[in-house]
């Protein structure tokens, strides 16, 4: 698939995520192209050099949260569907499909990656737990779980952040070496609670 069949899906994707609700203060048109971006730097860092292996990635990064246009819950199941519609006549073989799905499906919390390419998007969709915007990132998902009742005050919230950032774990070396170092900084300026 060249490169403007890529821009093509990516612009219709990126419209289709004009529809989410504005409550999904996190799971944003802003995290699937923050996700995209940090995607492609980690690929690239790993040594996933494929013209088509990225080409996957990159489409199931931006299918990977559209499923809130439907649903909260198992959103990353309908974000497979959601794909396999917009994709039917497309030129991407049945395997393919099936890895675009996976990648999606491994960013389920909690991610169980078994491929490379999985543990990528799933360090990707998390890296911003170990970046200086970690707490403003952070806060968009405080009023997202507000929102949704998944967290009932600020109390709840910053317990799960607590427990959440200590069991979380880097799946690749890129991200083990870039961002857990950040990720340990921001741990300790959490609220012990």
């Amino acid at each position: 698939m060249p490169e403007n069949s890529f821009e093509k899906i990516k612009t219709n994707l990126l419209d289709k995520l004009k529809g989410l609700s504005p409550y999904l203060t996190y799971h944003s048109i802003e995290h699937t192209l923050d996700l995209l971006e940090q995607s492609e730097r980690i690929a690239l860092e790993e040594g996933i050099t494929s013209e088509r292996d990225l080409l996957l990635l990159k489409v199931a990064v931006l299918y990977h949260d559209s499923g809130f246009l439907e649903t909260y819950a198992d959103h990353e199941k309908k974000g497979c569907e959601i794909f396999m519609t917009d994709t039917a006549d497309s030129d991407f073989t049945d395997k393919e499909k099936d890895i675009i799905c996976g990648l999606i499906m491994a960013t389920k919390i909690p991610q169980k990656p078994h491929t490379l390419m999985e543990k990528i998007i799933c360090d990707a969709d998390l890296d911003y737990l170990g970046r200086n915007d970690f707490f403003k990132i952070g806060d968009s998902l405080r009023r997202e779980f507000l929102h949704y009742k998944i967290v009932h005050n600020n109390y709840e919230w910053e317990k799960l952040q607590l427990k959440f950032l200590q069991n979380h774990k880097y799946h690749t070396n890129a991200s083990q070496k870039q961002r857990e170092p950040g990720k340990q900084r921001n741990l300790s300026k959490l609220f012990v609670v």
